[in-house]
């Protein structure tokens, strides 16, 4: 908590700020905000637990050989970031022997924040309404389905266009807040590629701790080497007809 509250200390100045943007070697954009924040929550996080590893989006992996691995995204969402949009979110994962243990997805403008720890309920504190708790929907045609980009299958668009045709609705955007959302009843299936370790290592133990189900594309637990396809959904009766959908 300490960590993410230094975070969104070094990302609400630059909200709506007009702030410029650089791209990434792969083409993804990053700003100021993004390496200020990475660096203050390395610094909180050094100081409280110097024998962890620490691996951020932006700056790498430090102590490679600790069996506790703190993996951070300061600005999960930065287009939506620097488009002035509340949909990006701070991820704070703790993983032990690669198993995620602990997460935090925090919004630092609206202030909302979930906090899932393994074998116990997700918690959840903000100022917009919302309680804890994935909702019943067992039939993926009842389910509402969210994924931030549609161009994130571009190298197979098939298993995604077979499960939106599947859903009642599809809404687009989002990125970590959609799944704050499915930890809230409000979204019921997100399906996802290309994600590296630090976009999901915080969701899997708030969307467990809610009630619901994250795994890969074959219903494995998400793991640092996998290939980046991961769905998540609220009721675990939908997990099935999900993984079959997606499967080739």
């Amino acid at each position: 908590m300490a960590a993410a509250d230094a975070a969104g200390a070094a990302i609400r100045p630059y909200f709506r700020a007009g702030l410029a943007a650089d791209l990434k070697v792969d083409q993804t954009p990053v700003t100021l905000a993004d390496r200020a924040a990475e660096q203050a929550m390395r610094s909180v996080l050094a100081a409280a637990c110097p024998g962890d590893g620490i691996l951020g989006e932006e700056d790498g992996l430090d102590r490679a050989e600790a069996r506790l691995r703190w993996v951070i995204d300061p600005i999960d969402g930065t287009r939506a970031f620097i488009t002035g949009r509340p949909t990006f979110g701070t991820l704070i994962g703790l993983l032990e022997n690669g198993v995620p243990v602990l997460g935090i997805i925090d919004q630092p403008v609206t202030g909302e924040r979930w906090i899932g720890v393994r074998g116990e309920a997700t918690q959840f504190t903000g100022g917009f309404g919302g309680q804890v708790g994935t909702r019943p929907c067992p039939r993926l045609a009842e389910a509402e389905l969210s994924c931030t980009d549609p161009s994130m299958f571009a190298a197979d668009p098939t298993p995604w266009q077979r499960l939106a045709a599947a859903a009642r609705r599809v809404s687009l955007g989002g990125d970590c807040y959609a799944y704050g959302l499915l930890a809230l009843g409000q979204i019921d299936v997100i399906a996802e590629a290309t994600l590296k370790v630090w976009d999901w290592a915080a969701l899997v133990p708030v969307i467990e701790g809610a009630g619901g189900r994250m795994t890969d594309w074959t219903g494995a637990p998400l793991r640092a080497e996998g290939d980046g396809r991961a769905v998540a959904v609220g009721d675990p009766a939908l997990l099935a007809e999900a993984l079959r959908l997606l499967g080739s």
